[in-house]
């Protein structure tokens, strides 16, 4: 029977475990994928903890599938998709979990993979990189304007720092030092997080931000917020609506479709975007690639390549 790393209810690691898992059947507007590699993400682990992302809703069944991005090959499709076929080779946001050997996607916001995008490249791009492309839309700063981007280290932020950079815009990263020279590499003017940031953000844009693409929260966003002057440019990823919306600022709103997804595989296949992946690991490995995202260790993107039958 076909694997998938599961978590049984909610809590930390201990929650975990393969398990054998009937192969999907697509329902309608799905699309059944052999999942060739899942990305993995922060959100991964909250999922698992029993946080529940805005606007979703409803009891999660456990065992749960865990993972949220894959990349694949159609197998089957259900009734009423059309523009798929089993052999296609696609990638999308999965309906009910990533890591496996089989996924299900919903066909609305599942894109085709263009030839010259990797399996493991276009499995980082549904969640962070179409997060990045949605806020950086929604700001929507003209070319020549300069974006702070707090939290500039993450997968998020780098997708960030990269998309807007190919929009024209200046970008101050607030980053850890250890993420300088990967920031620099994409033209980003680097500044160091920590105790005294804001004043250093001051120093790097002495005329001032004209947004925010806040991924912190907190005292982070409430310090960003006071370094732009209309507080319509101010938007998070990392904080909940209320909150930013006592600043006057708004939390990014994800546009969940096949288009954003067109468009950030598009950056990647022509340069302007690169996915940063440093780590892959086998289905087999799961646990340690979802602890080094957990514990805060990766320094890009982590993938977990999936090959049928692995035999675990």
């Amino acid at each position: 029977m076909p694997k998938a790393y599961v978590f049984t209810r909610y809590g930390g690691p201990e929650t975990e475990a393969f398990v054998d898992v009937d192969r999907p059947v697509p329902g309608p507007g799905e699309v059944l994928v052999a999942v060739r590699a899942a990305g993995v993400n922060p959100v991964d682990w909250k999922q698992r903890t029993g946080y529940v992302r805005p606007g979703e809703s409803g009891e999660r069944v456990f065992p749960s599938v865990l993972g949220n991005e894959v990349a694949g090959v159609v197998e089957a499709t259900g009734e009423g998709v059309i523009g798929f076929a089993p052999g296609d080779e696609v990638f999308g946001t999965a309906v009910a979990g990533g890591y496996a050997e089989y996924a299900l996607l919903a066909a609305g916001i599942t894109a085709h993979k263009p030839a010259g995008v990797t399996f493991v490249d276009a499995a980082t791009l549904p969640v962070a990189a179409a997060t990045a492309y949605d806020g950086v839309r929604q700001i929507g700063l003209p070319a020549g304007a300069t974006l702070l981007v707090t939290g500039a280290g993450g997968g998020v932020g780098v997708a960030v720092a990269q998309i807007a950079r190919a929009a024209g815009l200046r970008v101050v990263g607030v980053a850890s030092e250890g993420k300088r020279e990967l920031l620099e590499s994409f033209g980003v003017v680097h500044v160091p997080s920590g105790p005294g940031w804001a004043e250093r953000a001051r120093t790097a844009a002495p005329d001032g931000v004209d947004g925010v693409y806040d991924l912190v929260g907190g005292e982070v966003l409430r310090e960003a917020a006071a370094l732009v002057t209309d507080r319509t440019k101010l938007i998070t990823a990392g904080a909940p609506a209320e909150e930013v919306e006592r600043l006057g600022g708004a939390r990014v709103v994800r546009a969940r479709d096949a288009a954003v997804l067109r468009a950030v595989a598009d950056l990647v296949a022509k340069g302007a975007l690169a996915p940063h992946v440093t780590r892959t690991y086998p289905l087999t490995q799961a646990a340690e690639a979802l602890r080094e995202v957990e514990n805060g260790h990766a320094l890009g993107k982590v993938v977990i390549e999936i090959e049928s039958g692995v035999g675990i």
